[in-house]
């Protein structure tokens, strides 16, 4: 059985651990590259967003319509704060 100070020094390792860990996730967005070659986008959410690379350029030269449509229907569309 684990000492008290044992247990407090196992505790306060897991607090930094877990700051450590929170820290890391608001690093903000980053790329890499998926096992199956796609283009993986972390950090928007949960899960990351992955995409081919022809799927990735069709969605970017989609960019003017894209800001339309978000800015034309702004009113039903829900934000993650």
């Amino acid at each position: 059985m684990s000492t008290e100070a044992e247990l407090k020094a196992e505790l306060e390792r897991l607090k930094a651990e877990n700051e450590a860990l929170k820290s890391r996730g608001s690093r903000g967005i980053s790329l890499k590259v998926s096992e199956k070659g796609a283009v993986s986008v972390y950090g928007m959410g949960r899960f990351p967003v992955t995409l081919y690379q022809e799927q990735w350029l069709k969605l970017l030269d989609m960019n003017e319509e894209i800001r339309t449509f978000i800015k034309d229907n702004e009113s039903k569309l829900k934000k993650k704060e």
